[in-house]
């Protein structure tokens, strides 16, 4: 028997929505056949008990049920996203979250394209029938019905065409069948066909997934509730959310691995802060994963009034599945770009006459047996050395600076160990240091990352530190220790909060000489309004007596984490204000603008901790001579307490005679 025909402990009592004890105990009855696999178990599906089987179907059919209900109004409630993910991963049973993410993922998509084919069609339609409308207006009813189906009416407007057995409607009506995934594979294809542009991207593994047939089709029960509005960009926010949203939940249950394909939103956010990329400009991301840095740069774009259009995206990613999320999740976004993928970046450069403006990334960390000996040493990459093959982590680097226009900014993720690595490694940041090229490095907090506690830094580098575009840094480097600048969201992970990410930016920013003291000021401020009117909003809410127990805990649940961000974005105010209210200054403990020679001096180590110090601890206010009289009484106490022991010691030591 396959892996598949199994459930592990966990998976069932996440099923049925008890502990794991309780499948234990039941399991040592004798009530749940399991065959013993070291402390746990591998249960067989098809010897479970018929209550059981039926527990898990009607289960199953609660969580579709309770999804469409949210569905129908998602963009208003507070925890769809959430809501959607637990239905959902209900249905996954035993099925390995690497493989379901794949069935899970593409069917969004295919609702999307739907759903926005179907607007657009509607449109027309209404376009072709309004005799005011003089541009479309048609009489002819057979002549209206051939501008309805005219492909390039869709083309046009940005829109994939979708032929009409690839339709979400025509899969509806064949979700009950049993080759209902055989129709779902035929869909993926014929839309590939009419759309060249997603050739190859999307998943044709329906058919063969070892999901049941009414698995896939409560999947499409669920998306079928969903409607997303194409020409609203909140709309289309919202099925980015949803789709980043899976995505991370999909990294977070595939542990280390999960961070191959998905690097967490606050990182992202805070790179495309401190780059801030402008229009016109070329974006570089050689380890795409799944498209973070792109979708955040556009959205950056978006944010400060600008045309996220005339951004020029390039990409590379090596694993093909993941640059196929990565193609979905851009098109979702209306975003374009040359994303290549199945190519490995350091050993096949797919762009080696590319100069961008921006390179942001998060490459893999530590890299072993990369392939060293299949570079050529005249690679011009390789301007500042040859990295050992044990490591890859200054080969991407190097990769980052070559690709950089003369006036370009990288900005990366990087593993802490390549601050202060010595031996050919810590050579080549020698250098790097030497050509002035480091610009800012930031300390991170471990357990940014999903299940992972990696330690890890932001650096940040620049091909010319006197372009015009900020203040003659010349010589310079800034230092920030963000390494207690977090809010912690389970035992095994931290974000940064919006506040926070501002904080940070804005310190880099103030550095490089921009006036940002007022606008950050007011951005604060704006977040803090956001989160007491929500909390108010909220409570009102909360006061007129709900009966529904579990939508009450949801709301309380959420005032609490609104009460916490209020009180981190107070804390934050006040140490904007303080530290930065008049401009920038080093601050101990969080920040240092350190000269080349001072790095020399510390031995070309970039750790931010080297150059920050730190932090004094916060004054409570006691005079230094009444704290030492009270250490001195409480010394005192300790000393007579030990002498007393020491007598009983002696003591029973007599007693027996020693």
């Amino acid at each position: 028997m396959a892996e598949t025909d199994y459930y592990t402990t966990k998976e069932l009592a996440n099923i049925l929505g008890v502990t794991r004890q309780a499948i234990f105990k039941r399991i040592k009855s004798g009530e749940i056949p399991a065959i013993a696999r070291g402390r746990d178990y591998l249960i067989p599906k098809d010897k479970l008990p018929d209550e059981i089987k039926k527990l898990i179907e009607e289960r199953q059919k609660l969580a579709t049920k309770r999804i469409l209900e949210l569905s129908s109004k998602p963009a208003r409630d507070i925890d769809f996203e959430k809501e959607l993910w637990k239905a959902a991963d209900k249905l996954r049973g035993s099925l390995d979250p690497s493989d379901y993410k794949y069935i899970v993922l593409g069917l969004i998509f295919l609702k999307y394209v739907s759903d926005a084919f179907y607007q657009r069609r509607e449109l027309l339609k209404e376009w072709v029938s309004d005799p005011n409308n003089k541009e479309f207006y048609v009489p002819d009813e057979s002549a209206r019905k051939f501008i309805i189906e005219d492909k390039d009416q869709y083309k046009s407007a940005g829109i994939f065409y979708i032929p009409e057995k690839a339709r979400w409607e025509y899969l509806q009506k064949f979700s009950l069948t049993p080759d209902i995934g055989k129709k779902i594979d035929e869909a993926m294809e014929e839309i590939e066909k009419e759309n060249p542009v997603l050739k190859d991207i999307l998943p044709k593994i329906y058919a063969q997934t070892p999901l049941e047939p009414h698995v896939l089709s409560d999947l499409i029960n669920i998306f079928s509730k969903i409607k997303f509005d194409h020409r609203e960009y909140e709309e289309k926010d919202l099925l980015g959310r949803v789709y980043e949203y899976f995505l991370g939940q999909f990294a977070s249950a595939e542990g280390k691995r999960g961070g191959e394909f998905f690097t967490p939103r606050p990182i992202v956010k805070l790179l495309v802060e401190i780059l801030e990329p402008f229009e016109g400009c070329r974006v570089f991301d050689p380890a795409c994963g799944t498209g973070g840095m792109f979708i955040q740069s556009a959205k950056f774009l978006e944010i400060h009034k600008k045309d996220p259009s005339k951004i020029s995206f390039y990409g590379q990613e090596l694993n093909i599945n993941t640059w196929r999320l990565c193609m979905m999740n851009l098109a979702i976004r209306g975003i374009v770009g040359d994303i290549r993928g199945g190519k490995n970046s350091l050993l096949d450069d797919q762009f080696p006459d590319l100069r961008a403006d921006f390179v942001i990334t998060n490459p893999p960390f530590n890299q072993s047996e990369w392939g060293a000996d299949q570079i050529d040493p005249k690679d011009p990459r390789l301007k500042y050395g040859i990295p050992p093959d044990s490591n890859a982590n200054f080969m991407w680097i190097q990769h980052f600076i070559y690709h950089l226009a003369p006036n370009g900014m990288a900005g990366f993720v990087m593993a802490n160990g390549a601050l202060a690595v010595g031996g050919r490694e810590g050579e080549i940041r020698k250098r790097i240091i030497e050509d002035d090229l480091v610009d800012v490095i930031i300390a991170c907090p471990p357990k940014l990352f999903y299940n992972v506690s990696l330690p890890v830094s932001l650096w940040f580098l620049t091909k010319n530190k006197k372009d015009g575009r900020f203040r003659n840094r010349t010589g310079e480097t800034l230092f920030i220790d963000a390494r207690e600048i977090f809010r912690p969201i389970s035992r095994k992970q931290v974000e940064f909060t919006e506040d926070q990410i501002i904080y940070i930016s804005s310190i880099a920013k103030l550095w490089r000489g921009e006036n940002v003291i007022e606008e950050t000021k007011d951005e604060l401020r704006i977040l803090k309004d956001k989160y007491e009117k929500e909390i108010e909003e909220l409570n009102s809410v909360l006061n007129t007596n709900l009966r529904n127990k579990e939508t009450k805990k949801k709301i309380e649940e959420r005032v609490k984490e609104l009460e916490e961000l209020l009180k981190i974005n107070l804390e934050i105010q006040k140490l904007w204000n303080e530290n930065f209210g008049e401009g920038y200054k080093n601050i101990l403990g969080l920040c240092y603008s350190a000269t080349i020679e001072e790095i020399r001096k510390n031995g070309y180590v970039l750790t931010p901790g080297r150059y920050v110090g730190v932090a004094p601890p916060p004054d409570d206010g006691i005079p230094f001579e009444e704290k030492m009289k009270k250490l001195k009484a409480e010394l005192e106490e300790y000393f007579r307490q030990g002498r007393e022991l020491e007598e009983k010691i002696r003591e029973n030591l007599k007693r027996l005679g020693f």
